[in-house]
Order: structure tokens, then sequence, then C-alpha cells
């Protein structure tokens, strides 16, 4: 007799063995509380771009919000509760949009591509939560001379250089409360399009549809932080260089650099396991 799935635990590929461990379903299906882990370094960097380029990344119901401002933001997480004390990095491009859906309507931050360095993030946030979530190599950023350099690369070929001076510490604003949404107020948060192919009928999709990470987070505390001046650079790279990846490279390669518009530094603690993540109607 084969196995059956219990509706109240949490299953990924493979499903033979049981129940999937993660960041929303740990150990005896116990939850993670976030509040004293991660420990977050976040290094981004803005710019003004054209409309025109922006508006060829967005998908059915989306609309830029706003001035095209790309933000590109390198995460560096460590002693991670569901990761039993490990970590990892990651590396993200968005740009502030709208979703106007057949029921809700939000705003917030479109994020294209999350790169992340491991594979259990990768999965778990593709799978379950929606997240546009590919491989890189991401070693922590090295410091020297008041300068923060960020690195990703693939395989030996390096795709992105980030450059950041903060060095004027900014003060910490107390905590807000969540924002709550009504009918004059739309959701808030980052927004993300789930897409996952049909097996054996290809080009066509299984799901497609936009999500919503909300942008609550009460148990992240930033401890500091620091605005600047920065620089990115996404390098050229040609199909030998990144078979998988190139054409995603090459689209930031080609975004025009209108006016570069800050940099910033952030150390921050805890956060959430994603849960609230739903889906956009």
């Amino acid at each position: 007799m084969g196995y059956k799935l219990d509706p109240n635990a949490m299953y990924r590929m493979p499903t033979h063995f049981g129940p999937r461990t993660g960041p929303r379903y740990g150990p005896d299906g116990r939850k993670f509380e976030c509040k004293d882990n991660p420990k977050s370094t976040s290094v981004s960097v803005s710019f003004l771009t054209n409309s025109e380029q922006l508006e060829a990344f967005l998908p059915p119901g989306f609309a830029l919000n706003g001035e095209p401002v790309v933000s590109v933001s390198g995460g560096y997480m460590k002693e991670i509760e569901w990761l039993a004390g490990r970590g990892y990095n990651t590396l993200g491009v968005s740009f502030p949009v709208v979703y106007e859906g057949e029921v809700d309507r939000a705003t917030g931050s479109l994020l294209t591509v999350l790169w992340e360095n491991l594979t259990d993030p990768i999965l778990t946030g593709r799978e379950e939560l929606g997240f546009s979530k590919i491989y890189c190599a991401l070693p922590d950023p090295i410091t020297f001379n008041g300068e923060t350099h960020c690195t990703a690369s693939w395989l030996g070929f390096k795709f992105m250089d980030m450059r950041v001076r903060a060095t004027e510490q900014v003060t910490i604003p107390p905590a807000s409360p969540p924002p709550q949404a009504s009918d004059e107020q739309p959701l808030t948060g980052t927004l993300h399009y789930k897409y996952m192919p049909r097996t054996g009928v290809w080009g066509t999709e299984d799901i497609a549809y936009a999500v919503l990470t909300p942008s609550h987070t009460p148990n992240r505390v930033v401890q500091e932080q620091w605005r600047g001046e920065g620089t990115v650079e996404f390098h050229k790279a040609r199909w030998e260089d990144l078979p998988t990846q190139y054409n995603i490279v090459n689209a930031f390669h080609e975004l025009e650099v209108k006016e570069w518009r800050g940099a910033s530094i952030v150390k921050s603690v805890g956060g959430k396991d994603l849960s609230d993540q739903r889906i956009l109607r």
C-alpha cells in the first residue's frame, strides 16, 4: 500500500519520504518565530531609468507606479533558525509598480528576479511562495577604504559589480503599525509573478498569477542604517557565459542610467517566515 499525503503537513518533491521541513515547517511541524534571526545586512543602490525599458518586464495586470527607479539589493543573512544556524546571500532587482486585479489592488516593488547562493531557499521560495528565484555565487561583501564591494557570478563568470560608499548614519525611526487595506487603500508589499510550466504541453503554464509579500514584518528590528552614494554594473554576457541567464543579465546591462539615486547599508535582526504570502486575484 502506498503513502498518502497528510493535509496538515507541507510537502515538496520528493514526497516519498514524508513532509519536507523548511522555513514554514520545522521538525514535528513547528513554526519558527524569526525574532532573533536572521541577522541581516542589506546593501542597495538605486538609479533612474527609462519607463519604456521597465514596461517590457511587466506581467499581465501590472503597471509602473511613479518614477522608473530601479533598486538593486544584496542581502547577506546569518544564523537562520530554519537552516540550523546557517545562512545564505541574495541579490534582487526591483522597481515600483501597481497591480490591478479583478478583486485586489496592490502597490509596491515588483521583484523581477532574486538570485540566491543556496538550493534550499531557492526551491522553497519558488514552489511555495512564487518568488522568481535562481542560483548564482554571491560572496560576502568586501569593505575597504570606506567602500563596500558586492559581486555576483555563475560558474566563474562575474556578471555584476556593486560599489557603495555609505558614510552618513541615519536615525532609525520607531516602527509604524501595519497599513490597513481598504477599498480606498491598496495592499502594500513586494509583488511577484508566479509561473510554473505544464509538463508535456511545452510553452504553456500549469499556473500563472500575481502574488504579494505583505510589507508588515513586526519582528524585524533595524539596528544600524547608513546612506550615501553607489553604482552598480551588470556585465554583458554571451550564451556561452551564462547559458540559462544571459538574457536576464543583458536586460539589466542595457538599462539606461539617467541618474544615480543613492545607496544604503542596513543591518537588522529578525524577520518572518513569509507564511502571510498570498495570491492576488
